[in-house]
Parts: structure tokens; C-alpha cells; sequence
């Protein structure tokens, strides 16, 4: 379909003022769960933080370490945005909304863009 180098060359420079406007907000956190007794009930209390951050603010999330431990999870999130003031204000919402959930604390958190 981009059979000669000029088409090539357009193509690129689309791409490229495409990638210059969106920025990635990668995000890892540590969660302790003080009140969790068991696998299943982090379990639950996780899926439900995830569902609600999913839903509220449209991060993609996963959790990404420490599976097996039944009071800390370790959990990824991403966004793309087109301005940075987006993701840093919507990341404060996702802190604030675990913060004042109580059912998990903040342990540590990692955040990058790019």
C-alpha cells in the first residue's frame, strides 16, 4: 500500500505528530490491606477498588505482584492523555479514592510519563 518513499515519508510524519500530542502515565502501587484475614477477602476488596477505578476514571489495571499475599498487593495502572495535567490530576482522584475507601493504604507508589 506504501509503495513509493514519499507515501512512506507522509505516513511517518502522521505518526509522529500523533505520538507528539498523547502521553502515557504508567503507574505501579503498593497496597497493605490491614482489616484482610484471607486470600479471598483481599481478593474481593481488590477486584472491587479495581472495578471502581476501571469505571470512575478509565485507567487500565492489573494486579502485578505478590498474588499470594493476603494483606499486600502490588498493582499496574496506565493512561493516555494529551496533556499532562490530566494524568497528574487524575491519579491524585485514584489516590483519594483509595485513601478514603479505607479498606487499603498506600505503601509505596511509582509513577512515570512518557
Amino acid at each position: 500500500a506504501f509503495s513509493s518513499p514519499k507515501s512512506k515519508e507522509r505516513l511517518f510524519d502522521c505518526i509522529t505528530r500523533v505520538c507528539a500530542r498523547m502521553l502515557v502515565s504508567i503507574c505501579q502501587l503498593e497496597l497493605f490491606f490491614p482489616e484482610s484475614g484471607s486470600l479471598k477477602e483481599k481478593r474481593f476488596v481488590l477486584q472491587s477498588l479495581k472495578t471502581r477505578i476501571r469505571q470512575k476514571f478509565n485507567y487500565s489495571i492489573a494486579e502485578i505482584d505478590a498474588n499470594d499475599k493476603w494483606q499486600k498487593a502490588v498493582i499496574g495502572l496506565a493512561m493516555v492523555a494529551n496533556e499532562r495535567k490530566i494524568l497528574d490530576r487524575t491519579f491524585e482522584k485514584v489516590l483519594n479514592l483509595i485513601e478514603t475507601d479505607g479498606k487499603a493504604v498506600v505503601v509505596d507508589k511509582v509513577i512515570e510519563i512518557y
